[in-house]
Formats: structure tokens, C-alpha cells, sequence
């Protein structure tokens, strides 16, 4: 029994006080609880009737039914669920669902459909009267996540006793009780992560590890047990999270077992015990101070943790876990300290100040301490802080306050979730998603929300750094750092050596260089002054990263190439988050390092203390170009505005992305924005200056449409642009009106020259962008500018089946806006044309062999170019688009999110699921390498920052986990990509 339980006696739950929720819209409110009134009634359920009577209540539901659309889906389809809650309480109902789902495998004629619905349908069910506990303010978040923690729990034991039997009467296996099919079974299926420790979230994916007890007597053949039980493990996957009628129970990943590239999904113990003893990593022991046992045979599964105790909680401290420490406190040196946060946009798990860093805090210390001290030997992220508040190491302030953050954070992450019933944990940046977000955690306003929540995470990343800087010593840093003289100090040598140099004669050598006034930057003597005193905390925060030589020679590059240096050693010595920053990028991002060190003042924009807070939206950026650009009307002196701003724009949004603070898909749509502004400028500035000679054409209209990934809000930090300039006049126009006055098609084909110019051609300040005008009508041979009856015919009567893929990227992102809906409108219509299916099919697979034999990946990080990559993802959405297979509009929606929207005729919702997943998992990865690269990524080419970097924003331990996981999707990709297209070409048309 809950503590929430004990205080409401048991109460029926519409008897209760019930949180008065603040729906967005009253009117609409009153038209969802009216709907709902109605279903009840139609099906014949006294629920209208009981919520007519109770106004309490009512309010309750309807604000309820406006702010989530996910529960008031639920709701409108079944108002029979919420029934028992007029009579009974909320946890006693819970509680009996709990036994109904354990029951489920008990009727004689059960098979694996009926399983399969009865669990989604106990689940929604399960789902639903969760999320009224925790919005009606009866359930804390610890009660919420312990009773989604059971359902989890229920609805695995219950497949697993079904496949067990099931098994059993095949013969597969020899249970000794089959009335009780988990005792002895051999098939142990441990919980871990936020299952094990009864955390888990609103919409979680829970993580599973299955191993196998050779010893078991339900084993009849020991050479077969591992197919039999992987076999089964399969099924239980395939029970719990594919999608039908009645949706999913729970998404299910088991990666998180030894080496998951190379081994079975169900694992012998023995093998298992030998991984760990011999090969297991630090993250691995603590990933396993969550697991439990949750389903099969449960008393195998607590001997093999009792076997792991030691492997998991060592009573030394070793030389590996030490260096684990340090990684984690580099990380948070990385973000520490960096000002402001934005709080829409902002991941509540991952982002600063957030879940994560609780949690990763309690468990490092668990892995220094277990080992000594039992107390620490515990799953609960809440309880542990308490274990180390007595221990000790934490104040009672620290414990209360990081335990209440937490909740709140626990809670502000389940709103997030019950929007829709998305495994997301990034606050909506929209008005309207934010607003329901902070109504369905009570609040009437967001400003009040939103201080609450910033307020939040200042407090955990505040405590989160201070505990570890009162954490021990473990380096020993203190030391000469003596630089003068031509001979290296012996006790400097091995002082640059504790803090993490590998060849600290050369580091030697580098700093004498600077002390001896050798750069222009260090040629005045208070220059070399500020060096001096910034060294010692140079060196400490450069010896934290992972190859700190490399670091700081690449600091040294930048050092060699500034003009003068007082004015950034000042900034430095003032300013600790501009150092952390910089080390971040000299440790990460090489080519962010270039940058700064061709152009330091790019590093200017670091100065304005509002840019993580900032999320870089294109009214935001929109307002900054009209600052920047003044009055200023010079052509020239504009085109160079434009240069200076995209170039430290496009370093700020790349800065956002590397410390976490914006995601991979919102970095696309900023770089994108950010495109579409600065092309914009520089059109009307061509144009302003081109009138100047030839004047104006009657009735012209220009448009610029962005092709790519420009066109779907896509574009990395390095990313070409593919741009059609479409334009169009009155019939009469004979020529422009100017003092030298041209023909129409002359007069667009040589302002499209000028712009081309205006963009790519290098000056001072460097080059906008490298843009392409190869996708226009014709290629190549047609000409630059296109008149848009040109291009309608084209597109309706001669354009190859790959135009139209192109075309369905395109979108309108410069010129004369009242153009645009023209264009779109034109697009939209050329997309929707009858096409043959089987003949697009055989196109799409075609053009695809050819990349596919013109262009191999260079290796499996080619991501682009791998079978199962981006291509293939871009590929399928192009021919869902063009077969009228996506729902909605495809103007300005990325790859992921035309996948999002695929008709469910062409796949199934959970191949749907894997081709979203497989899109944002690219997209985040593409996105880091293409920042912090130049030219094409290898794999030896990664700095052990940016290794770092992709496995935090992946929210994966390794680089072999993101490896694993990247070969995983692009496996799934090719198969549905290649079943996509071998299916399609059975049909003979789309309608």
C-alpha cells in the first residue's frame, strides 16, 4: 500500500479532492466531456450519468480530455474504464487490474493473439487510470513510476508464463511444474535500467537482459537451449511491442546485454559470468546496480546477481573506475556554469540540470562506495540519496533538495509524455504543447511554470557539480608547472603527466614558445602576463579531456594565428564557461577549432550570456539579421554583413548542439532557418542593385525554392544548398524598364548569376554557401532561372520519376512571399498526380542500385551512403510521397517526419516506429560528425570528445553500443526499404 493510499483511506477516487487543471480552451473542454457523455450513453455505460452528478469530477475530465489528446482518445473509445472509479479507490482498481493481467494466460483456449490483445487492452487501461492518479495530485512520482513499474512487470510475467507453457506442450521444453511454468524454468529475464529500480516513465521502453540456467531441469537439450530460449525471447518481443489494432504494451530493447553486435539474445549464465568477470566495462556495473529479476525463473535470476555482487560492487576503488570518475566530471566541466538555460526545447532527461544528472551522480558514487558500504547497494535514485546523506557525503539540504527536483522533473517529464504517448523527453517549443504541458501539472500560467522549472534545474546542476567537486582528490594535481629556462622541470614533467598529458616535454616546449613572446599574440609583456596566470588553469582543464595533447596543440593553433591576445586571455580569466567551452571544442570539434582559429572574433558571440536560454527559432534569428545588417545599403558591405553573421550564427547554433542545449532535428531546422534568412538578404540586395542599372520587369515575381535538405529543414553545419529560382511577369513585359534595359528571360537568367555570385563567391569575410542549381528543369543544359510556366509544364509532362523525389523536398524560402502559396500549391498538385506504383517502385530501386554501385559507403559510418542509411530512409518517404502514401502536407517537414506520417496501408505502425527511430538516430550522429569533422568522417578520424559527445546524445554508453545500435537500424531499413519496393511493384496504380 501506497503512502497516497493510507491518506485516502481507501476512498473512492471521484470522492477525492481532485487538482483543479486549467484546460486550454473551457469551450472546447465542455464539446470533449459532452463527446464523452454521449460515447457512454451510446454504449450503454452509467459513466455519463455518474459524471452529471459529480461536477467535481466533470471539470476534472474535461480538463483532462482538452490537454491530453492521447487520453482523451483513450477515454472516448473506452468511458467504461474510468467506471469503477465512482465506487472503488484508485489503487484498490489497480491493484485488481494487477490480478487480472497475471490471468490472463489462465483460460484454456488462450493463444498468442488473444494474449496479445488482452495485454494492450490492460495496459491502455493500466495507462489511463495511472495518468489520473498522477494529475489529480493522488499519486506523488514515485507512485506513478511503481505502478507503471507493475504494469510493466505484470504484462512480461504473463507472456513469459504463456510462452513457457507453450513451449512445454511442443516439446521444446520439460517445465517441472507446468501449472507453475516459471519455477525452475531455466529462462531468466532480468529488468534493468529504470524498470529494475520501479522508475520507470509515463511512455518508457523498458530494458531487458535475458539469460539462460543450464541447469535448469526444464532443459531437455543443452546444445538446443539457446536457440529455443532466443527463440522465445523473440516472441516475447514481438507480444510486447508490435503495434495492432489495440496498439503496443511496452517497446522493449535488449541491447543493454553483453556485447549485443555478437551474441544470442538469450545468454547462458556461465558466458555471461565470464563477459563480466573478464571483459565487463565500468557502465556495465552500473547499469547493474538496477537490474532485478521480473519474470521466468525468478530464483535463478537473484543467484546470478548474488554471482555479479562482486563483479558490481568491488571493495577497492581501481585505476578504472577512477578514470571513470574523471569522464563524468568532464562532462560536467563541458556544460558547468553556462549561463541561462532555454526551457522549450530543453530534454528534462538529458539536458543540463536535468534527471540524468541526479541519477548518474547517485550511481557513480554507488560504484566508488558499494563496495564498502551496503547501504549504497540500493536501486531507488530517491532512497540512495538518502543512503548518502547518512553516509555523510551529502548535506540534508542536498538529499531534500535534489529528491524534491527530482520528483518535479519525474513529473514534468511524465505531462511531456501523456501529450501523445511519445517516448520523447524535449519540452514542447510551441505555444500551444508548452501551455498543456504546464496546465496538466497544475499550474494557470506558463510564466510561473516555466520560472518553477528553470529554477529547477539551476538548483540539480548547482548541487550535481558541487558534490563532485568535494568529491576526494583522485588525481593528486597539485605541483611545479615551472616553464622558464631551455632544460623541462623534472616535477613539471610529472606534474603535466597527472593531469593527463602524454608527452608533456612537447607540452613544455609549446608553453615556453608563449612565454618567450614567439606569436604575435604574446609579444606584449601583459599579454605573456595573462597567459602566465591563465596556464595553470589551462592545463588542469585541457588534462581532463580525453587526449589532452591534442587539445592543446590545437589551442596552440589558434593561439599562433590571433592578431593580438590580451583581450581573449582576459575573457578567459574571467570567464570559466567561455574556458570550459573552449576546451569542449578543442577536445570535440576540430573543425570548430579551425574556425576559431581562422576567425576568433566568431567567439565573440560566446560572450552574450543568453544564448543557451535562447532557442535559435527563426524569429529569433530574423531579429538579430535586421540588428546586425542597420541601415547599412553598400552592396558590398551587405554581402560581407551577411558572411560575418551566418558565419558566427552557424558557430552558435553548432556551439547549442555540442554542449547538448539544442538536439540534432533542432540544429537542422536552425541551420535551415538561418540559410533561408541570409539567402533572403542577399536576393533583395541583388536585386535592390541590379534595378539600379536595369529596372524592373512589369508584374515580376521571384521565388527562390530550397531543394534537399535545405527544402526539408535538414542542413548540417557544412551542408551544401540546392536552390531553383522560379520567376514570373506579365504576358506584355517585353523588357525592364531600366537605363539598360533587358528581356525577361535575360533579365532573371543574369540577376540568378548575381545571386549565385553574391552567395558563393569568396571574399574577406569568406563564402555564404557553396549553393547548386543543378535540380532545375533540364540540369545543367536549361537555364538558371526558370519561369514558372516553364516549370509547371515540365514537372507535369517531362520531369524523370527522381525530379519528382527531389520535388517532394521542395519548398519556397526566399523572395516574394506573396509567390510562395502559388508555388506551393503548384508542388503539392504535381506530388498528388496518379502515378503508376509498380513503375515508381522499379525507378526507386533502380536509382538506388546505381548510387549503390557509382557511390559505395566508404565504411559502416558513411551513413549517408550504407545500405539501410539515409538514402533509403529518404528514399522510402519520397516514394510514399509520390504515391500518395503520407497523410498531411510534405512542404517543410523533414525525412522523419514524413515517416511519421506514412498511411498505415503502405506499413504498419511499428515499422513506422523503426524508420523514425532509425531518421533521428542519424540525424543526431550526422549532425555531431558533420559539426565537429571537416570533409568525410572516418572512424580513426574521431577525437575522443566528439566519442564522447555522440554517445551522450545518443544516451548510449559506448561507441560500441552506438556502433551495434547503427548497424541494427540500417539492417531494418534495407529490409523494409527492399519490402516496401517488392511489394509496391505488385500494384498497378496509386490512387
Amino acid at each position: 500500500m501506497t503512502s497516497k493510499e493510507s491518506s485516502t483511506g481507501g476512498q473512492p477516487f471521484f470522492d477525492l479532492k481532485l487538482r483543479n487543471l486549467t484546460p486550454l480552451d473551457k469551450k472546447q473542454a465542455a464539446v470533449f466531456l459532452q463527446e464523452l457523455l454521449d460515447k457512454a450513453t451510446e454504449q450503454e455505460c452509467p459513466v455519463g450519468t455518474a459524471l452529471k452528478d459529480e461536477k467535481p469530477a466533470a471539470a476534472f475530465i474535461s480538463a483532462v480530455l482538452d490537454l491530453s489528446p492521447y487520453l482523451r482518445n483513450v477515454l472516448l473509445r473506452r468511458p467504461v474504464l474510468i467506471e469503477p472509479l465512482f465506487n472503488r479507490s484508485l489503487d484498490s482498481r489497480l491493484q485488481e487490474l494487477l490480478q487480472e493481467i497475471a490471468d490472463v494466460t489462465q483460460a484454456e483456449s488462450v493463444t498468442e493473439t488473444s494474449i496479445m490483445t488482452a495485454l494492450r487492452q490492460k495496459k491502455l487501461e493500466g495507462h489511463l487510470l495511472i495518468a489520473l492518479g498522477d494529475l489529480s495530485g493522488h499519486f506523488s512520482s514515485s507512485d506513478t513510476t511503481l505502478y507503471l513499474s507493475k504494469l510493466a512487470q505484470a504484462c512480461v510475467e504473463a507472456a513469459v508464463r504463456f510462452l513457457l507453457r507453450d513451449a512445454h506442450n511442443a516439446g521444446k521444453l520439460k517445465l517441472p511444474d507446468p501449472e507453475n511454468p516459471d519455477k525452475d524454468c531455466g529462462w531468466i529475464i532480468l529488468a534493468m535500467g529504470k524498470f529494475g529500480a520501479f522508475e520507470l516513465n509515463y511512455s518508457s521502453d523498458i530494458d531487458l537482459i535475458v539469460f539462460i540456467d543450464e541447469q535448469s531441469p526444464a532443459i531437455t537439450d543443452p546444445y538446443e537451449c539457446v536457440e529455443t530460449f532466443s527463440r522465445l525471447t523473440r516472441r516475447l518481443v514481438r507480444i510486447l511491442q508490435d503495434r495492432t489494432a489495440d496498439g503496443y504494451v511496452f517497446r522493449t530493447d535488449l541491447r543493454l546485454r553483453p556485447d549485443p553486435g555478437s551474441t544470442p539474445l538469450a545468454i547462458p549464465v556461465g558466458a555471461a559470468l565470464n563477459y563480466y568477470e573478464g571483459r565487463g566495462q565500468n557502465w556495465e556495473r552500473a547499469a547493474m546496480i538496477k537490474a532485478r529479476p521480473v519474470a521466468g525463473d525468478i530464483q535463478a535470476g537473484k543467484q546470478v546477481l548474488a554471482e555479479l555482487a562482486p563483479y558490481v560492487w568491488r571493495k577497492y576503488l581501481d585505476y578504472a573506475a577512477i578514470a571513470d570518475v574523471h569522464s563524468i566530471k568532464r562532462q560536467i566541466h563541458a556544460h558547468k556554469g553556462h549561463g541561462e538555460v532555454a526551457v522549450r526545447g530543453h530534454n528534462v532527461k538529458l539536458g543540463r540540470g536535468g534527471i540524468r544528472e541526479i541519477e548518474f551522480f547517485v550511481q557513480t558514487q554507488q560504484l566508488i562506495a558499494g563496495g564498502r558500504f551496503p547501504q549504497l547497494r540500493g536501486s531507488s535514485t530517491v532512497a540512495m540519496l538518502g543512503a548518502l546523506q547518512g553516509l555523510g557525503w551529502i548535506s540534508a539540504e542536498a538529499r531534500d533538495t535534489l529528491a524534491q527536483k527530482y520528483g518535479f522533473l519525474r513529473d514534468v517529464e511524465h505531462r511531456i509524455q501523456m501529450i501523445a504517448d511519445e517516448q520523447t523527453h524535449i519540452l514542447p517549443e510551441d505555444d500551444e504543447n508548452f501551455r498543456r504541458v504546464a496546465c496538466l501539472m497544475g499550474y494557470h500560467d506558463t510564466d510561473t511554470f516555466t520560472e518553477d522549472f528553470r529554477q529547477a534545474l539551476k538548483t540539480v546542476e548547482t548541487h550535481y557539480a558541487a558534490l563532485f567537486e568535494q568529491a576526494q582528490d583522485l588525481a593528486g594535481e597539485a605541483g611545479n608547472l615551472v616553464f622558464t629556462g631551455d632544460v623541462d622541470d623534472p616535477d613539471t614533467l610529472e606534474t603535466l603527466a597527472k593531469f593527463g598529458f602524454e608527452r608533456p616535454s612537447d607540452i613544455c616546449r609549446v608553453i615556453r614558445t608563449w612565454h618567450f613572446g614567439r606569436y604575435r599574440a604574446t609579444q606584449s609583456a601583459e599579454s605573456r602576463e595573462r597567459l602566465t596566470e591563465l596556464t595553470p588553469v589551462l592545463l588542469k582543464a585541457f588534462g581532463a579531456t580525453s587526449r589532452a595533447d591534442e587539445a592543446l596543440m590545437r589551442f596552440d593553433e589558434m593561439i599562433k594565428g590571433l592578431p593580438a591576445g590580451i583581450q581573449l586571455f582576459s575573457l578567459l580569466q574571467s570567464n570559466p564557461r567561455l574556458l570550459d567551452l573552449l576546451v569542449l571544442i578543442m577536445g570535440a570539434a576540430p573543425r570548430l577549432a579551425d574556425i576559431i582559429t581562422r576567425k576568433p572574433h566568431i567567439f565573440d558571440g560566446m560572450l552574450d550570456p543568453a544564448i543557451f536560454a535562447d532557442v535559435p527559432t527563426h524569429a529569433y534569428l530574423a531579429e538579430r539579421l535586421t540588428s546586425f545588417l542597420g541601415p547599412s545599403k553598400v552592396y558590398e558591405d551587405v554581402l560581407d554583413r551577411l558572411r560575418i553573421f551566418a558565419a558566427e550564427h552557424r558557430f552558435l547554433i553548432g556551439i547549442r548542439l555540442l554542449t547538448g542545449a539544442i538536439d540534432g532535428a533542432r540544429a537542422g531546422k536552425a541551420f535551415s532557418d538561418l540559410a533561408d534568412l541570409v539567402i533572403d538578404s542577399a536576393l533583395h540586395a541583388v536585386i535592390d542593385e541590379f534595378d539600379s542599372k536595369h529596372g524592373k520587369i512589369s508584374g515580376g515575381h521571384i521565388a527562390i525554392l530550397g531543394m534537399g535538405k535545405l527544402g526539408s529543414r535538414e542542413l548540417t553545419a557544412g551542408s551544401d544548398i540546392d536552390l531553383i529560382l522560379l520567376y514570373d511577369h506579365d504576358e506584355t513585359a517585353e523588357e525592364s524598364d531600366g537605363a539598360k534595359p533587358l528581356a525577361p528571360s535575360q533579365y532573371y537568367m543574369r540577376l540568378t548569376q548575381r545571386l549565385i555570385a553574391a552567395l558563393s563567391a569568396p571574399t574577406a569575410e569568406g563564402v555564404l554557401y557553396e549553393v547548386d542549381f543543378r535540380l532545375r528543369p533540364s540540369g545543367n543544359k536549361g537555364p538558371v532561372a526558370t519561369h514558372i510556366d516553364s516549370f509547371r509544364k515540365y514537372q507535369r509532362t517531362e520531369a524523370w520519376t527522381w525530379e519528382h523525389m527531389a520535388l517532394s523536398r521542395a519548398r519556397p524560402v526566399a523572395g516574394d512571399t506573396a509567390f510562395f502559396a502559388e508555388i506551393e500549391k503548384d508542388v503539392t498538385e504535381i506530388l498528388a498526380l496518379q502515378r503508376d506504383t509498380s513503375k515508381i517502385a522499379k525507378d526507386v530501386a533502380e536509382m538506388r542500385a546505381m548510387i549503390e554501385e557509382e557511390k559505395p559507403p566508404r565504411d559502416e559510418w558513411d551513413l549517408k551512403l550504407v545500405p539501410g542509411g539515409i538514402i533509403d530512409l529518404e528514399f522510402v518517404a519520397q516514394f510514399a510521397v509520390l504515391t500518395g502514401n503520407v497523410e498531411g502536407s510534405v512542404i517543410a517537414q523533414s525525412t522523419a517526419e514524413v515517416l511519421g506520417k506514412l498511411n498505415p496501408d503502405l506499413v504498419d505502425p511499428a515499422t513506422i516506429d523503426t524508420l523514425v527511430d532509425a531518421a533521428n538516430l542519424y540525424t543526431v550522429v550526422t549532425q555531431l560528425i558533420r559539426l565537429c569533422l571537416n570533409g568525410a568522417a572516418k572512424r580513426e578520424d574521431f577525437p575522443p570528445g566528439l566519442v564522447e559527445q555522440l554517445c551522450r546524445s545518443c544516451d548510449l554508453p559506448d561507441l560500441q553500443r552506438l556502433e551495434s545500435q547503427l548497424k541494427d537500424s540500417a539492417k531494418s531499413v534495407r529490409k523494409i526499404f527492399d519490402a516496401i519496393l517488392k511489394d509496391a511493384r505488385k500494384q498497378p496504380k496509386s490512387s
